[in-house]
């Protein structure tokens, strides 16, 4: 029996969200942040993040 995807539950929330909002991005960014956390974790193990691509680059942080 295959594995379930560990990121299949974040893939899904993005695209419900988006279709409840009329594929606004902007309306969906924290379950598109979910999706990002997961693949990070997952990167190797999720066929759902094979196709998932930062459209933003990742916040970088600076010490001043």
């Amino acid at each position: 029996m295959p594995q379930k995807d560990p990121c299949q539950k974040q893939a899904c929330a993005i695209q419900k969200c988006l279709q409840a909002n009329k594929y606004m991005e902007s309306m969906c960014e924290e379950v598109i942040r979910n999706m990002r956390r997961c693949c990070e974790v997952h990167r190797g193990n999720s066929t759902c993040c094979s196709g998932f691509k930062d459209s933003k680059p990742t916040e970088n942080k600076t010490e001043t």
